[in-house]
């Protein structure tokens, strides 16, 4: 009997634990590894040359020319990117972030055609190999999900949003 108290009292110190950084650490690792992803994205197309002339944007999307729309999507990946490491405005950018994941998934990673869920589920894959038409929206769709917590749920303690909400209810 004494053995199960000290396993529960164990495990009680545990949870007590996981629980006092429950309100930081997940977010701060969402915030990086998801500022890290896009921030790479923005700094490619910050050396690289601008390839949106050649894809089809949703509307409204469609309307801005090319060049700007490779500028503001470089700008809220790059911009985001060091946001989101502050832990800075997360909710706008995380909704920044996942309006551009969308407009991506549509313009470049959804199927190019699909008859049957069937089809459209061989598009759930991180890489389009064989470039069969059936696109390769996984990971962006991942990126959505996990953006989620942070829109809903904020920045977490580890954050300049947590200090200046603090500021301003003082």
């Amino acid at each position: 009997m004494l053995q199960l108290k000290s396993i529960t009292q164990c495990y009680q110190l545990i949870c007590k634990t996981v629980n006092a950084i429950n309100t930081w650490l997940p977010q701060l690792a969402l915030r990086l590894m998801l500022a890290w992803e896009f921030g790479e994205a923005g700094f490619e197309k910050l050396h690289g040359t601008n390839w949106f002339a050649d894809l089809t944007f949703p509307f409204p999307f469609n309307l801005l020319p090319p060049d700007v729309s490779w500028k503001i999507s470089m700008f809220f990946e790059i911009v985001g990117a060091f946001a989101l490491v502050l832990g800075l405005a997360t909710r706008f950018f995380s909704i920044s972030l996942i309006i551009l994941t969308i407009v991506a998934i549509a313009s470049v990673h959804w199927p190019e055609h699909y008859s049957t869920f069937g089809n459209l589920l061989k598009g759930y894959r991180i890489i389009d190999e064989e470039n069969d038409g059936f696109g390769n929206f996984k990971l962006p769709l991942m990126y959505i999900v996990m953006f989620l917590p942070l829109l809903f749920g904020g920045a977490g303690k580890a954050s300049v949003d947590d200090w200046l909400s603090k500021k301003l209810k003082a």
